[in-house]
């Protein structure tokens, strides 16, 4: 590593306090010139999709989220009132719930839950816990994102005595999603275990329509606000989805939506090295050579920043991991995301990262200010600052000795307008990569497969509890079992699924354990 190398391919932007250093990646000036035309197509792309192009060609969509931080730039006069008008009822809504105007069944909401699964909680997530402020904050926001009931009885567990105080945010675009819907049924019963009208306290965040929506108004619901079919769920963060909670929580939204605007303006650019977004796509291409043959490893040295590589990993995962390009052929795309924060990782994963399989890049974020006031000496003229500032900078020096490559974004501080640039900076990386190496960044065939084989599964576990039923007390074998079904190829699906239904009590089912394992019978006692 030599300072000539570093001013060659490190990348100052001061108008977003942004700096993209890729020099100790393996780029060669050379790599700027082969790629040239390539962008020339990916940076047309990206224009035509701001403006309304159907980008999103297997679902016949546009692609509208860089919209919704600037509604002057959509297609019609239409979806920029939309936009604009929406914005101005979240702000509206959320001081009408700071005033006490609209309030629980206990008063003043205090707390807000979120329930929504994927885009529609990791983002959120996110913003929260890189800009919370208990001091400050309107109010405490928990989730509901996943189906687990443990989990969703600890986070009730959380709210406590709170209940009747806070507010609930239910978020699908489909209204359709069982993970949500699930939660939703959870959350209501609680509220009406209770003593309490969960209707008093529910807001949906839904496509127009939808069946969430119909469910709202038909039980008069205290707010809807829209999702649109142009903006996917992990691009949708500054939309309704992320601006709702954040509004509620006291963020100001307007500054995170000044900030994602900012950025976009930036990586609007169409040369390669005055795009911070282009850069880190670029160092992408070179990393994985353009087919995902190297895992991004995110290292944040900054608490805050904690949750970013949990949201990296729906953002880039989702979109970049695909089967086939957009000519149809087989590519099996992607590149893998993993992360946690430093220096925390240096007590846990860097010692594979230096010493163990090479088959990683890692992206460092450096902040450099380290808190926003004052700090304590642990050692003469040496703040516990310096020591995380020290620590990433040993890290990369020590996986730069051994041919670990990284790349590092540095931004001044953590701030509303830093957060949302840094989202916006990826969401424009990812859209650049996947127009480099063709592909639909916008579609997720792979995750409607999984949620119709959970369908299937669930349909299984109703069969088997009518076999067991009309079995008539007769104990069965996962085979013999799954033969009744009529499905005889599905015995292993069929034991595990009983092994469920008799750990939860379901309907009087029963296991007979045998000597040998699996053949185990099951019934239902009459």
């Amino acid at each position: 590593m030599t300072w000539e190398r570093y001013t060659q391919f490190a990348f100052d932007f001061p108008e977003a306090n942004l700096n993209i250093d890729l020099s100790r990646t393996e780029l060669t000036e050379s790599d700027f010139e082969n790629l040239e035309s390539n962008f020339e197509k990916a940076f047309a792309h990206m224009d035509a999709l701001e403006k309304g192009a159907i980008a999103n060609p297997d679902e016949e969509r546009m692609v509208g989220h860089y919209w919704l931080r600037d509604p002057d730039k959509a297609p019609s006069p239409e979806i920029s009132e939309e936009i604009a008008s929406t914005v101005e009822r979240i702000g509206q809504f959320a001081a009408r719930v700071h005033s006490g105007e609209l309030s629980g069944s206990q008063g003043v909401f205090t707390d807000v839950l979120v329930i929504g699964i994927g885009g529609s909680a990791l983002g959120p997530q996110f913003i929260a816990h890189a800009l919370e402020n208990p001091s400050s904050d309107k109010a405490r926001i928990h989730f509901f994102d996943n189906t687990d009931p443990d989990g969703i009885d600890l986070t009730l567990e959380v709210i406590g005595d709170n209940l009747g105080r806070t507010l609930c945010l239910v978020v699908s675009k489909s209204g359709g999603t069982a993970e949500t819907r699930n939660g939703m049924l959870e959350a209501k019963a609680a509220y009406e275990k209770a003593g309490f009208a969960f209707s008093d306290h529910a807001v949906a965040i839904t496509g127009v329509g939808s069946k969430l929506d119909q469910t709202a108004q038909a039980e008069n619901w205290i707010e809807r606000f829209p999702m649109w079919d142009w903006v996917g769920g992990r691009t949708s963060v500054l939309g309704p989805v992320g601006l709702v909670p954040a509004a509620v929580q006291g963020i100001d939204i307007d500054a995170l939506l000044a900030g994602a605007r900012s950025m976009d303006a930036i990586t609007r650019k169409n040369q390669i090295k005055e795009n911070p977004s282009a850069l880190l796509a670029l160092g992408w291409h070179k990393e994985t050579n353009g087919s995902g043959a190297k895992d991004m490893v995110v290292l944040p040295y900054k608490d805050r920043l904690l949750l970013f590589s949990r949201y990296l990993q729906q953002l880039i995962m989702e979109s970049l991991g695909k089967e086939r390009d957009l000519d149809g052929h087989v590519v099996n795309q992607g590149i893998a995301v993993y992360g946690n924060k430093g220096s925390t990782d240096q007590h846990a994963y860097v010692q594979q990262l230096r010493d163990g399989v090479s088959n990683f890049f890692v992206t460092f974020i450096e902040v450099l200010e380290d808190r926003n006031g004052e700090s304590i000496d642990v050692e003469d003229g040496v703040t516990s600052g310096d020591y995380l500032h020290g620590f990433y900078m040993g890290t990369r020096d020590a996986l730069s000795e051994k041919d670990r490559n990284s790349i590092t974004i540095t931004t001044e501080r953590i701030s509303t307008e830093s957060i949302s640039g840094l989202i916006a900076l990826y969401e424009r990386a990812v859209g650049l990569y996947a127009a480099l190496i063709g592909i639909n960044a916008y579609n997720q065939p792979g995750v409607e497969a999984g949620k119709k084989a959970a369908g299937k599964a669930i349909d299984l576990s109703l069969e088997i509890m009518k076999a067991l039923n009309r079995a008539d007390g007769e104990a069965l074998d996962a085979p013999s079992l799954a033969t009744r079904i009529g499905q005889p190829e599905k015995a292993e699906l069929v034991y595990k699924l009983a092994n469920h239904l008799v750990a939860n009590g379901k309907k009087g089912i029963a296991k007979s354990r045998s000597e040998i394992w699996y053949r185990s019978t099951f019934s239902i006692s009459k």
